[in-house]
């Protein structure tokens, strides 16, 4: 039975798994979206504008599910967390402060120019613009994973007499043990879920006989991100682990079901079992000898830590750490072979016509975000029962709260957030289900902007017989 602090818990961890999906959605399209006008300006190619409008449209519902949903999560440090908003407030508040004066206020000045300036200011300037959106995008992600790395592996804090932290070195804080390889894995994951989607959208399309330049263009582009960035993220994952063996043993002894630790002939890797929490060990295993020494100490017989070291209050639940942990890694490694195929398919020429590649592609396309929230809950729940790790814990941050009322808000949030996001992912949705279309239109806007002799001698817009303009093909 759920009382208020476990409530409270389901509730925060219900909130952030609506939030996550929509900033990392955000963080790569706008970088897509300014490369793409990057080669538009370049180029002088309609295909790349056509994309431009085409995404832009999405980018901005995506954008502002994200704020709200921000917006919401924030508060519930002042309702259900207001312990841990008062211990820890002196050291988290400035870093997350500097997140909305450099980063938040950065998109927000340029986000209405890059939506609805496209006619209204210079060529340059409205690239600007976009990069700088990009760049806000990527600025807000450093400063909240900067805080969240400083929850994992705390550093340049003290504690005072009335048990409050406070900051003794800021640059500690902000650049703390783990911010070097948390900050890149969210910024690839983001960059994979804009790739899978983009691609999979694409191969909506062209499954159903759409293959019009600037779908094989945005095809190809996503394929081109998906063989690149997937095996970059493995290579990063690797390092993550790495620092989380480091830093938090007890986290990486969930995730691979580890009870006991290793001796001297090194710790098998469990590739699947069953956690069994009170009886302190993992049901039906099946192991690989020595694998788990391998990956996390790159040793055939080195240290694994086991979950009986600390007591059984001091321990993660290591059921969803551990089968969180494996989904992850296996949309992980799948997500690479639908790159490596995807190069194969280039290679052959068929990059356009392998139907095969287009379904898989389609099927593929929600993978990111179900391996992104899967990290989160490993990265999260992992952490338990620590709220800032070895230092202040989860069960003395909740607010003095009864279970009424945090019922209450929950239900509230959950028909809430059902209606309101739900209808946005219905928008999207519809959006993505018609194709990019010669001379597509922006926000707000009623006429196309015509490229066509804005570079002269450059490849871009040729004037057919109607008078029309039409791309040529980029692959």
């Amino acid at each position: 039975m759920f009382d208020a602090f476990h409530l409270a818990r389901a509730q925060f961890g219900f909130t952030v798994a609506f939030h996550i999906i929509f900033p990392a959605f955000s963080i790569g399209l706008a970088s897509y979206l300014m490369v793409l006008e990057g080669l538009w300006l370049r180029t002088g190619r309609q295909v790349y504008l056509d994309l431009f409008r085409y995404w832009i449209k999405i980018f901005s519902i995506a954008f502002a599910m994200g704020v709200v949903s921000g917006l919401v999560m924030s508060y519930q440090f002042g309702t259900n967390w207001s312990q841990y908003a008062d211990k820890a407030g002196p050291v988290i508040g400035p870093v997350m402060a500097y997140e909305v004066l450099t980063a938040f206020f950065l998109e927000a000045g340029f986000l209405g120019v890059m939506l609805f300036g496209m006619e209204r200011v210079g060529r340059g300037l409205h690239f600007f613009a976009t990069c700088m959106v990009a760049g806000g995008t990527l600025l807000s992600a450093f400063w909240i994973l900067s805080v969240n790395s400083w929850m994992q592996t705390p550093a340049g804090f003290g504690i005072g007499p009335d048990g409050r932290m406070f900051p003794t070195d800021y640059w500690q804080v902000i650049f703390n043990p783990s911010v070097f390889v948390r900050v890149p894995h969210m910024v690839l994951a983001s960059y994979l879920v804009v790739a899978f989607i983009v691609s999979g959208v694409a191969a909506w399309h062209l499954l159903r006989g759409h293959a019009t330049p600037a779908v094989r263009t945005m095809f190809s582009m996503a394929m081109w991100m998906a063989a690149i960035v997937a095996p970059i993220q493995i290579g990063m994952g690797d390092l993550h682990g790495l620092n989380t063996l480091e830093h938090q043993p007890m986290k990486v002894a969930a995730m691979e079901g580890s009870w006991e630790p290793s001796g001297a002939d090194g710790a098998p890797l469990i590739l699947f079992g069953l956690p069994n929490m009170s009886g302190e060990r993992t049901d039906y295993k099946i192991e690989i000898p020595h694998a788990s020494s391998l990956i996390l100490t790159h040793s055939w017989n080195g240290r694994v830590p086991g979950l009986k070291e600390v007591p059984p209050e001091d321990r993660p639940y290591a059921p969803l750490v551990f089968w969180t942990f494996r989904i992850m890694v296996g949309l992980g490694f799948l997500m690479f072979g639908l790159g490596v195929f995807s190069l194969f398919t280039r290679w052959r020429g068929t990059l356009h016509e392998n139907r095969w590649l287009h379904r898989a592609a389609l099927i593929m396309a929600p993978a990111p975000l179900v391996a992104l929230l899967c990290g989160w809950m490993t990265t999260e729940v992992g952490r338990q029962p620590y709220t800032v790790y070895g230092v202040l814990r989860t069960a003395d941050s909740i607010s003095p709260i009864a279970l009424p009322g945090v019922a209450t808000s929950f239900a509230v949030f959950a028909v809430v957030y059902f209606v309101v996001f739900g209808a946005g992912v219905l928008v999207i949705l519809r959006l993505m289900a018609k194709p990019p279309v010669p001379g597509e239109t922006g926000i707000n806007e009623d006429q196309p902007t015509r490229t066509a002799g804005i570079h002269p001698g450059l490849p871009g817009d040729v004037p057919t017989n109607s008078g029309e303009v039409s791309p040529l093909p980029a692959e």
